[in-house]
């Protein structure tokens, strides 16, 4: 897993298991979603995060063992292809420590216009910012 660019840990809590003792399927987009924002906050000026927006188009997950209540999650990402108006971003959640993956995802966002929120060309400081695995 060592050719994704950016990780992130977080804690499953209490409230994002079900009544199995087991994450939530739905929860998973939401860590999915903290660790893509982190990722663009991490490689972003704050200018440009400013200038930055985005929303989901396509999710794929791809669900394999499941996470517990107070384990230590660790989300991996990277931008696997730049386009025109969109962005597609690879992911994989392993358990803190572990290499065998719990979720493997891809999600497609589109780029839109902070102001009128329509889609728009990916802006040239994105396209610099991060180096897709496919161009």
């Amino acid at each position: 897993m060592n050719d994704f660019e950016f990780s992130h840990r977080l804690k499953v809590r209490y409230s994002e298991v079900d009544g199995q003792k087991v994450v939530y399927n739905s929860h998973y987009l939401m860590y999915l979603d903290i660790a893509v924002s982190e990722y663009f906050a991490e490689r972003l000026t704050e200018k440009e995060v400013a200038q930055f927006d985005y929303m989901l188009v396509k999710s794929t997950l791809n669900y394999h063992q499941s996470a517990r209540y107070n384990d230590w999650l660790e989300i991996q990402c990277r931008m696997e292809r730049i386009g025109t108006k969109s962005m597609t971003v690879s992911f994989v959640i392993t358990k803190d420590g572990g290499v065998e993956p719990i979720l493997t995802a891809e999600i497609v966002y589109v780029y839109v216009d902070p102001v009128t929120i329509v889609s728009a060309t990916v802006p040239d400081f994105i396209r610099t910012s991060f180096q897709p695995v496919q161009q």
